[in-house]
């Protein structure tokens, strides 16, 4: 892969093959794009494949190659929008075979249980309510199929899967497929009707309808204060390529968060006790000890806590010339255009923005001028930007006298207003 250009020119070096617009081959095309700007990225870090005529000029070989980067990462980026679209094509039908799969499962255990003591109402009730149920989880597939079928409901905002929707959804699954199982109970059995009634009673629900009714609260506040913040500028979202079960477990950027594991395993474990007491008691609702209804709360408290204070704004701290390695220049002088600046400070690279094409949208406001900050690569990285330091030169077009320094993230976010000097 030989980047190719001359002085004034910007040749551009084969960035990944086309076809990655065919669904068929979605995936394997951006697997190669990638494998093709990492290639591209680890030559320019060992200094080839430069044209000769910007060798004599740090600043304009710096600029061609984060020119030739930034147009790399948007074929990578193309490629993972193109698989995005395939994996939603196909998300959909994958979810249907799980949720028929589940029910062919639980059709094949109650026919190997019945085997000694024959077959009852409760698991025809049982069976039932996982026909109705996978029924309706088709058709919610079927109106979202080309948003990840049933999953589509889950997928927050940001284009990641959401802990507190996922939750709230399998709660509110399990509490409809309860009532399930004892209406057709009740339809079937009408003589048993004053032991289902008390199966429905608020002494035994009280607890599965807290839990059900705490976890969709904490899915809309969760919403609620996630767009506040994003709004004030105190959290800075990027959306994500596509959802992905890790969403659940982790933050935008895949790091694992504890707020959402916490949530997720404590939720997990309710949830499967309360399974196995409709399974050994299908004629009411599942009772929750308030033991661990109380576990349940302290663990959506918990997840809110952690979702109000993530996230950060911005912010310039100071902005110093940067020292020049060339000879015969003056390293210790005011800020001039043509030199370049370094800002410092933090959350300038926000979470899950880490990929190229995230960190060539980064603008440095001077003053009115817009300049790009540039993609300066190093062996498995980026060494400009990073999330507390970025280096920009100062454009020509800057007016003299005091200005003002402005970063605006690949977030859409802008940091703090600092001043500065520039000279003549």
């Amino acid at each position: 892969m030989k980047a190719a250009g001359g002085p004034g020119g910007h040749g551009h070096a084969d960035h990944g093959p086309a076809g990655c617009e065919c669904p068929q081959g979605a995936r394997e095309g951006h697997r190669r794009a990638v494998a093709a700007f990492v290639a591209m990225r680890e030559r320019f870090a060992a200094g080839e494949g430069l044209p000769a005529a910007l060798a004599h000029s740090a600043g304009a070989s710096r600029q061609w190659v984060s020119d030739e980067l930034a147009h790399a990462a948007r074929t990578v980026l193309d490629c993972g929008q193109a698989e995005s679209t395939a994996w939603r094509d196909a998300v959909w039908r994958r979810t249907l075979l799980v949720v028929w799969g589940a029910v062919g499962a639980l059709l094949i255990g109650q026919l190997a249980t019945a085997l000694g003591t024959g077959w009852s109402v409760a698991r025809t009730a049982g069976l039932t309510a996982a026909l109705v149920t996978g029924a309706l989880l088709t058709l919610t597939a079927r109106l979202h199929y080309g948003n990840g079928g049933p999953l589509a409901p889950l997928v927050g905002e940001d284009n990641r899967m959401s802990t507190s929707r996922s939750l709230a959804a399998a709660w509110l699954l399990l509490a409809v497929f309860s009532v399930l199982v004892l209406a057709v109970e009740l339809a079937v059995d009408p003589g048993d009707r004053d032991r289902i009634a008390g199966g429905l009673s608020l002494g035994h629900a009280a607890g599965l309808l807290t839990v059900a009714a705490l976890t969709c609260v904490a899915a809309v506040l969760a919403r609620l204060v996630v767009a506040a913040r994003v709004r004030a500028q105190r959290l800075q979202k990027v959306r994500a390529v596509r959802p992905r079960a890790a969403d659940l477990l982790t933050d935008d950027a895949g790091r694992g968060s504890f707020a959402d594991a916490q949530y997720v395993v404590v939720h997990a474990v309710a949830l499967t006790f309360a399974a196995v007491r409709l399974a050994r008691e299908p004629w009411r609702l599942p009772e929750l000890p308030w033991g661990l209804v109380l576990l349940a709360v302290v663990s959506v408290l918990m997840y809110l806590t952690g979702k109000y204070a993530e996230g950060g704004r911005p912010t310039v701290l100071s902005v110093v010339r940067v020292r020049p390695e060339e000879g015969g220049i003056d390293r210790d002088a005011p800020i001039r255009t043509g030199d370049d600046i370094e800002i410092r400070g933090n959350g300038f690279v926000p979470p899950g923005a880490g990929d190229p094409d995230r960190l060539a949208r980064m603008v440095v406001r001077i003053g009115a001028v817009h300049v790009h900050v540039p993609l300066v690569p190093v062996a498995g990285g980026f060494s400009n930007p990073t999330d507390t330091a970025l280096t920009v030169p100062v454009p020509v077009d800057v007016e003299p006298g005091r200005v003002d320094v402005q970063v605006v993230t690949a977030s859409g976010a802008e940091t703090n207003r600092y001043q500065i000097d520039v000279l003549d």
